[in-house]
Parts: structure tokens; sequence; C-alpha cells
């Protein structure tokens, strides 16, 4: 005898709280999409906390807790010279980074760089830190200056910078720094410093006249 056929089997329904997890993932997934837009267009905003930051992950960050908040450093970097080339010794370096504080009010008074350079030179005053503001000390021009280096420094190698907040306290960190290449082209080099005038003018003239009798 021939067997019975059966009656084909419909698939069951899904399931309500399948249902409800496939609507969620299309709605995170439309979220993600939509947001992608949204931040490009911060990028326009003169505020715009990604402004002239490229990549977000490549400096050196850190975080201090203080008093419930806390003080962050992030992204932090040295602009190097172009690549398979150095910054010389003698010469300066831009010194980009974003400061975020969630804590009470502090001020970023000093920033050095013991065994790679003579000074670091931040804005007149320090950086104030209000809380719950940023500071991003981005570019295109560099706000932070690395000067009278005593050593060369190459794209991959990296500078222990000590950070120094009025409140905070000090915090060290090894900065990369990266090659002025891609991204990162953008970015300005620090400033040449303008030649003194010569002393072989006036001044030496007068210490070599022989003096009348």
């Amino acid at each position: 005898m021939l067997p019975l056929s059966r009656p084909a089997v419909r698939p069951s329904a899904p399931s309500r709280s399948s249902r409800r997890g496939s609507a969620l993932r299309r709605a995170c997934a439309v979220a993600a999409v939509a947001l992608v837009p949204v931040l490009a267009g911060c990028e326009a905003g003169s505020d715009a906390p990604i402004l002239h930051w490229h990549p977000p992950t490549s400096g050196a960050s850190a975080t201090i807790k203080e008093d419930g908040g806390e003080l962050a450093i992030r992204n932090a970097f040295v602009l190097g010279a172009a690549p398979d080339a150095a910054l010389p010794a003698g010469s300066s370096a831009s010194l980009f980074v974003g400061l975020v504080n969630t804590g009470p009010r502090d001020r970023l008074v000093s920033i050095s760089a013991p065994g790679t350079a003579t000074s670091v030179t931040l804005p007149a005053g320090g950086v104030l830190l209000e809380q719950d503001t940023s500071a991003l000390l981005t570019g295109p021009a560099p706000k932070v200056i690395v000067t009278g280096l005593t050593r060369s420094l190459a794209g991959g190698t990296y500078v222990r910078m000590l950070f120094t907040f009025q409140k905070a306290g000090t915090v060290s960190l090894a900065v990369p720094v990266i090659a002025r290449a891609e991204s990162f082209a953008t970015f300005s080099p620090a400033p040449t410093a303008s030649p003194t005038p010569s002393a072989s003018g006036s001044a030496t003239a007068t210490a070599t006249a022989t003096p009348t009798p």
C-alpha cells in the first residue's frame, strides 16, 4: 500500500518575544545608520567635540577621579614630521590634547617633557576647566607647543609628559609621536621661531672701535 500522505505543516507563527526581538534589532540598526550623518554634521559646528580630531583613539588618555567627578585627558599626541623623517633636536613640536572635566573646577597649570624638551608652552594663564566643561586644545593651529627638543622625534615613538593640574595633581603619560600624514596632514606643525637679530651689527662695531685719544 502507498503510505498515506501527510498534510503540509504550516510554519508556526513567530512568538511575541521573537517579534519584539526582531523589531528591536531593526530599530537599533536604523538608529545606528541615522547616527552616522549626525556625527558627520557635528564637525561643521564651531564647538563640535570632534572638530579637527582624527582619529579619537590614536593618542594617550587618562582619567582622574575627583570629588564625585572625573577629569579626563583625551587623545594627547605630538605631531611629528612627514613619514620617513624626524623632527630635529633644537626644533619645536605641536601637542594636541582634549580635556574633559565633570568634577570640581580645576586648571591645567603646566605640561613638561623631561628628557625630551626644555619647556612646553600653554595658553597664557593655563587652561581653566570649569565643572562639566571641556577644553579642546586642537587644530588646525596648535595651542600647546613643545619647545627646545633635546633629541630628534620620529613618528611611532613616545614622549613621557607630565600634566600638572591645580587640584588633581600630576599625571604621567606616554604620548605618541604621530607622523604628519593621512588624517593628520591637516594639523599644523609648530611655528618656526623668528631669527634673532645678529649681534654683529652696531653693538659689535662699538665694542671693537678704537677709542679716540
